[in-house]
């Protein structure tokens, strides 16, 4: 929210520089941004008025004007503006002037006539970023006068970034009112007395839905002048607030909105039919919004409707159907209070935010809305002319919020916040914030007003305390925190250390958002029941991710897009997963790996990352808990049905999954390249077996290497797993070097060779003792797997 300094010192005006009041202003927690001047520096460009005009002579285009400018004699200026006219009062740079830019002003020949200053618009001030004439001003607009002055240009824009709870702040009168609290004043109150009523024609109004909409208020205001110039005044102050003039009547709305803080909404009434009905929307009803975006509705949509058709979605922005034009004579003018719960996420999930969203989700002031429409009314009769009718009002009373009482403890003030603070000190704090105080023997009863919706329990009040006493003169003091270190598991690894290694194989970490988009979670796991959002920030992030795979492709995908064709990147969080109809957040651990299997360089040939590069990784993560697994192969929807496995802890429970990313999803999301992926459940993965000593044998170990021929289902994993199997008390380990498919080995066959590693403590093993030992692995091997001996 950004609004002119000048504007709020109209309300309140402390003795304090800019500076004081930002730093004042954010240490209240209304922390501003920016502060920027109201407009570009210039000088010496003052009020002039055109008194005469002659066509120039040497160019169509071109006009000699004499203009009034507060000397003597009027000053001969040739302009080529289009809307330069007799009369017409206007900003006039004089000789010696500078504008924005550093342009000074000269006095210079325009096709041989002589122009003694410039005349300007507001793209040439600096006032807007485009201008299609002379910037016009007001008929009063007193001649000669220094136009900074007039417009009170030297003023500064205060930008602030106000959290959700401070939907009170978002007008000028709620800045006021905290300025007048942190300095101890009073404030001045926008005063909107009682317009007169000069005809009795109203529409009527039904509302269907008190739990979303308890209080609205209307009123006819008929022969309004549409084409009516609004204010210099009121168009500043909304370009200081980053709001461009759109006529007097949307003017006006806009005026109020920044003022008081509350919305409003005007409708073209000959374009209604009938009366004004709030409801929620019908089944794919379909509204024209004033953007002229077409979005269609369902039945959680509050919409304002009259006996034909739905006109606006309430609190969130009118409809192009019942919009207000220059041609308009009466206007329906409509001011109400939707609550917050039923008008939260709606904008957002049409695409939208606007003013009044944004407003009305943070909560406005149920009891703002009379005054609101008559200060309205005022300015639109004021600027646009026209008589105002009665207002309807229809208000469901038992939907409207009650501000309940809050038990401040007077103990609990120098608890938390250190020191002791006068009776009187707090009284007078919660009074200025507009609560109503009823002193008790140990404390206060509050009641908070209408706009205040975040106080709600006595933490709220203590933080309003401190914040306007000044978190400066609180005292600073030592916290004192008794701890006792407790004791550090070794049968747990430090997921820290599992970081760290994948770094140290060229991984890189990523963060992604637990959010992701429906897309592409339905495509990688199609088979799993999705979490949606009640209130996603975009259709993008709308549902809760149930594997990690789904940012960290979206990553590579964005990485692969850039140029970086060598990808690695692994993160450690949470998926969120329905089971048993309620949502379980599950630790995991997930990594993908495309490109090339290492880094340009000389050494090694280049060549593309493969299945087993990765299975590498997955194997040296769990060699550091020194607890094996196994690889078995297995389907998964999002990887290629030849190159997956499923990853089982030694009791044949499922810690994870492998695999190549299947090519047809490849394809979907626009991968040019395999891409390999990994997902490990991080509590079964840090699972660590403690190391136990064992004394080394003295006497050496003897290895035995056999080829084996097997078929070609068999998978080297089963082949151990056998030989392991087998309780050999000399066996100490079996590794695989080698896996042959060719001559000599029949189709469908193949010949692995693997080494036994054999010892024992207690003496030196014998051939005999060997060779019985093979004999007895071959014969196991022969009779679980129909392994043979190659010749």
């Amino acid at each position: 929210m950004q609004i002119s300094e000048a504007w709020l010192r109209s309300y309140v005006n402390p003795a304090i520089s800019t500076e004081d009041l930002v730093e004042q202003l954010t240490m209240a927690g209304l922390e501003v941004d920016s502060v920027e001047p109201a407009a570009a520096k210039f000088s010496g460009v003052v009020v002039g008025e055109v008194l005469s005009m002659q066509q120039h002579p040497d160019a169509d285009r071109l006009r000699v004007c004499q203009v009034a400018v507060g000397e003597e004699e009027p000053l001969q200026i040739v302009c080529g503006a289009s809307n330069v006219r007799v009369g017409l009062k206007i900003p006039a740079a004089l000789i010696g002037s500078v504008l924005p830019g550093d342009f000074k002003i000269k006095k210079s020949k325009l096709r041989g006539e002589e122009s003694f200053g410039m005349l300007c618009s507001e793209k040439e001030l600096g006032l807007a970023a485009d201008a299609n004439g002379l910037m016009e001003l007001a008929i009063d607009a007193p001649v000669g006068v220094d136009f900074r002055e007039y417009l009170a240009l030297d003023d500064s824009i205060i930008e602030l970034d106000l959290t959700p709870n401070r939907a009170d702040c978002l007008s000028v009168e709620g800045l006021a009112r905290e300025v007048a609290v942190l300095n101890k004043m009073d404030w001045l109150t926008t005063q909107a007395g009682n317009i007169p009523v000069s005809h009795q024609d109203a529409l009527t109004v039904s509302v269907e839905a008190p739990e979303a909409c308890p209080r609205y208020l209307g009123r006819l205001i008929k022969d309004v002048n549409a084409k009516a110039v609004t204010p210099l005044w009121m168009q500043e102050r909304l370009r200081r607030s980053g709001l461009r003039s759109l006529g007097p009547l949307v003017d006006v709305t806009n005026y109020v909105l920044l003022e008081l803080g509350q919305p409003l909404h005007v409708f073209d009434a000959e374009k209604l039919s009938g009366g004004i009905t709030v409801r929620w929307a019908k089944t794919d009803e379909c509204v024209t919004l004033l953007n002229n975006q077409v979005i269609k509705l369902d039945q959680d949509a509050l919409v304002i409707a009259d006996d034909k058709q739905a006109l606006a979605l309430a609190g969130i922005m009118g409809g192009n159907d019942s919009a207000v034009n220059d041609q308009t004579q009466t206007v329906f003018l409509e001011c109400a209070f939707f609550s917050p719960q039923n008008i939260a996420g709606k904008a957002r999930r049409f695409g939208l935010h606007t003013d009044s969203s944004h407003r009305f989700e943070r909560g406005v002031d149920a009891t703002l809305q009379a005054r609101a429409i008559e200060r309205a009314t005022q300015l639109i009769v004021d600027i646009a002319g026209g008589g105002a009718g009665p207002i309807t009002e229809v208000t469901a009373k038992a939907a409207l919020p009650q501000r309940q009482p809050v038990f401040l403890r007077r103990l609990r003030i120098e608890t938390m916040l250190g020191v002791a603070l006068a009776d009187e000190l707090v009284a007078d704090i919660f009074q200025r914030l507009g609560m109503t105080v009823q002193s008790q023997a140990d404390g206060w009863q509050i009641i908070p007003p209408g706009f205040r919706f975040d106080i709600a329990i006595e933490a709220d009040l203590i933080e309003e305390l401190a914040r306007v006493y000044g978190y400066n003169n609180l005292p600073n003091c030592s916290l004192l925190m008794r701890s006792e270190l407790s004791q550090a598991t070794e049968a747990v690894l430090d997921i820290d250390r599992v970081k760290d290694l994948l770094v140290d194989r060229g991984y890189q970490e990523a963060i992604t958002y637990s959010f992701v988009d429906e897309e592409i979670q339905r495509a990688v796991a199609p088979e799993t029941e999705v979490i949606r959002l009640k209130n996603p920030i975009s259709s993008e992030l709308a549902v809760m991710r149930t594997t990690l795979w789904c940012g960290l492709l979206k990553a590579a995908l964005y990485n692969t897009n850039r140029q970086q064709n060598r990808v690695r990147l692994f993160e450690t969080g949470l998926r969120f997963i329905k089971k048993d109809g309620a949502t379980h957040q599950q630790k995991m651990l997930a990594g993908l790996v495309l490109g090339d299997a290492y880094s340009e360089q000389w050494g090694e040939k280049p060549r593309k990352i493969d299945f087993f590069d990765i299975k590498a990784d997955i194997q040296a993560i769990f060699a550091l808990t020194g607890c094996g697994i196994q690889f078995s192969s297995a389907q998964h929807s999002a990887l290629h049905p030849g190159q997956t496995a499923e990853i089982l802890s030694p009791d044949r429970e499922n810690i994870g999954w492998l695999g190549m990313l299947h090519p047809n999803l490849e394809k979907q999301l626009g991968f040019d390249t395999q891409v390999f992926l990994f997902e490990l459940d991080q509590d079964l993965l840090l699972n660590k077996r403690i190391p136990v000593f064992r004394s080394l044998s003295k006497y050496p170990s003897v290895r035995r290497d056999l080829a084996l021929i097997v078929k070609e289902d068999v998978s080297a994993s089963e082949l151990i797993d056998c030989i392991k199997s087998s309780a050999e008390a000399a066996l100490q380990d079996v590794n695989i070097f080698d896996i042959y498919r060719g001559k000599g080995v029949e189709e469908g066959s193949k010949s692995v060779a693997l080494s036994l590693i054999m010892q024992v403590d207690t003496q030196t093993l014998t051939d005999s003792e060997i060779d019985a030992i093979v004999s007895r692995l071959l014969t196991l091997l022969d009779n679980e797997m129909n392994a043979k001996l190659r010749d």
